[in-house]
């Protein structure tokens, strides 16, 4: 038995694509076969094999336990509707030239229409610090039944109009809000717009002051949230305008500088930072098609001892405090009563009547 798993009846719009999976069970394991026939009266049905159509036609097949296959048709024409069969046998002579097949082929269809595109036109208007994104689908076009505008994988606005016209309106300036914009109208199947909003590149700092030791490697980073993405990033030392002559361009993996740059953020790294060669202010500029921007870094390089010095402030403090408790309870003992010498008073005379007391009890 062999059947489709996909819809059995499926519309696309030219320059789309389209997917078919096919299932088989049999013993011995069933081979799998797709077939197509268009729409025209005189087209007769013709094998599909891998690589037809100008290479926009992949088939491919897995045998275990099961027989499944997938054909998919990329970019596709108006020519490309008709009617796809799927064609499943495990006889040994299906493909016998001259024997007929002792089992019959199992076959399974699906119907792909490929429906023109309509053409959309969109437009960008800027009206008092207010951003108008308008699309415009152009007739003839399927039956609309409303109309979403969406932020990437973020739903903005939706509604259940079926004009051909749609807007969304932005509050605030194009450099807070660049990106590309879709409207989609719920038709079937859908069709989608763009409109995008491009501006120059917004370029910020991951950290607008950092700090490093000596020796260490120093980190600085930048990247462009706007869109278009950057084109080319450079970076620069001290300064503050990168059209001076005199500002040259820091060239990657020369010297100590490694420079790593992937879209919209790039990377400075300078290994065993000097004090005196390394401390200032470094640019980091980027350039789309829209112009160019920039943003600066301040790099400061501390000593190695500078950890050390909090440390040696609390030892010496410690000394010092210890001294002065020391010098304290110094001075705050009474002085030492010489051995032998008799001190004037009342404890004199009590010493000589002791004496007298011992001597009568040895009488």
């Amino acid at each position: 038995a062999g059947f489709i798993k996909s819809p059995l009846s499926q519309k696309r719009l030219t320059g789309d694509s389209v997917e078919l999976h096919c299932e088989a069970i049999g013993s011995p394991l069933p081979e799998i076969q797709w077939w197509f026939e268009g729409n025209d009266p005189n087209e007769t049905i013709a094998q599909l094999w891998d690589g037809a159509w100008q290479d926009r036609v992949k088939i491919n097949a897995t045998y275990n336990r099961r027989s499944t296959s997938t054909v998919s048709i990329a970019n596709l024409t108006a020519d490309d509707s008709g009617m796809y069969e799927c064609r499943a046998s495990s006889d040994p002579d299906r493909n016998h030239l001259s024997k007929s097949p002792k089992v019959k082929w199992i076959r399974s269809q699906a119907n792909v229409f490929v429906i023109e595109r309509p053409d959309i036109k969109s437009h960008l208007t800027e009206v008092s610090g207010k951003l108008i994104l308008t699309c415009n689908m152009t007739a003839p076009h399927p039956a609309i039944d409303g109309h979403e505008w969406m932020h990437g994988d973020k739903v903005l606005q939706t509604d259940g109009e079926s004009g051909a016209v749609t807007s969304y309106t932005i509050e605030g300036k194009m450099e807070e809000h660049s990106g590309v914009y879709e409207c989609v109208y719920k038709t079937s199947p859908v069709i989608k717009g763009q409109v995008t909003v491009s501006v120059a590149p917004q370029v910020v700092a991951y950290k607008k002051s950092e700090h490093g030791n000596e020796g260490d490697t120093g980190v600085m980073v930048c990247k462009n949230p706007s869109f278009p993405p950057v084109s080319s990033w450079v970076w620069y030392k001290n300064g503050q305008e990168v059209t001076l002559p005199s500002l040259q361009p820091i060239v990657n993996g020369s010297g100590r500088y490694i420079i790593k740059s992937t879209g919209n953020k790039t990377e400075l790294r300078i290994l065993k930072l000097n004090i005196e060669e390394d401390t200032g202010d470094y640019h980091c500029n980027a350039t789309n098609s829209q112009g160019f921007g920039g943003a600066m870094v301040n790099l400061r390089v501390r000593s190695r001892l500078a950890a050390l010095w909090p440390f040696l402030g609390i030892v010496a403090e410690v000394l010092v405090l210890v001294t002065i408790i020391f010098i304290y309870e110094k001075r705050r003992k009474p002085d030492e009563v010489l051995d032998g010498k008799r001190c004037p008073g009342k404890s004199n005379a009590t010493n000589h009547k002791d004496k007298n007391v011992r001597q009568r009890n040895a009488n």
